[in-house]
């Protein structure tokens, strides 16, 4: 009888343990869940949605006669919101990123690279001087951005436009800065070793991988520039 009733009070421990239990089972399953579309699931459906708009702007652009946009031009958004490419060789031969106008969440969750329109607008690869500044994400929705660490100086990054193959050589990597630091955009970026106007590209993204603590910020400035020949061969930074 003694053993029975020192067991009794135990049985509603027991029993709240076991749904305690199931509680947090259900919670890791949902957490996993959550992982899951956030790094696996937000990838497919917006390299679907870039993929779609890539495909109409170059088709648009197909059609559109070939004209360089004088120094001052706007970006011309074409059928698909895009005003044109970024290819990075470091980060794979087929690295083909679709530009876009904007770095709010409903542009870079489309899976592209946004130029800012704020605080610094972003000059435009054709002005004469200015910062063609980009933003992309890091992980989740297409995660284009996930291996710009590995950029080193001397790599060259491609911007493609309608008309123009604009070549710019990365320059400096600033690892770690606050996400509230709008100077790593700003026309002569902050921190980047230029000291005076010139036509520079901006790439920034967050860091950690996996989190949104802080920025990072890579910079790179105009080599050359080349006419877009669609019958002729890539340039021979991409070729």
């Amino acid at each position: 009888m003694s053993t029975a009733s020192s067991r009794a009070p135990l049985a509603p421990l027991q029993r709240a343990l076991g749904v305690l239990g199931e509680l947090l089972i259900t919670a890791g399953v949902v957490l996993a869940l959550f992982v899951v579309y956030s790094l696996w699931w937000t990838d497919v459906v917006a390299d679907r949605r870039a993929d779609d708009d890539a495909a109409s702007v170059r088709q648009a652009w197909a059609t559109v006669p070939s004209a360089a946009p004088p120094a001052g031009a706007p970006p011309r958004v074409y059928r698909g919101g895009g005003i044109g490419f970024l290819h990075i060789p470091r980060l794979g031969k087929d690295f083909d990123l679709l530009i876009k106008l904007g770095t709010g969440t409903d542009v870079l969750n489309e899976g592209v690279a946004g130029a800012y329109t704020e605080p610094y607008r972003a000059a435009m690869p054709w002005a004469g001087s200015g910062n063609f500044a980009l933003a992309a994400h890091r992980d989740g929705h297409g995660a284009k951005f996930h291996n710009l660490p590995e950029l080193r100086p001397g790599d060259k990054v491609v911007v493609e436009t309608r008309d123009t193959w604009y070549v710019y050589t990365v320059d400096r990597t600033l690892e770690q800065t606050s996400k509230y630091d709008v100077g790593v955009t700003a026309p002569v970026p902050a921190g980047s070793g230029y000291h005076r106007p010139g036509r520079y590209l901006t790439m920034t993204t967050c860091t950690p991988a996996y989190t949104s603590r802080y920025r990072m910020a890579v910079w790179a400035s105009l080599t050359r520039t080349q006419p877009v020949d669609r019958a002729r061969d890539l340039p021979p930074e991409l070729s």
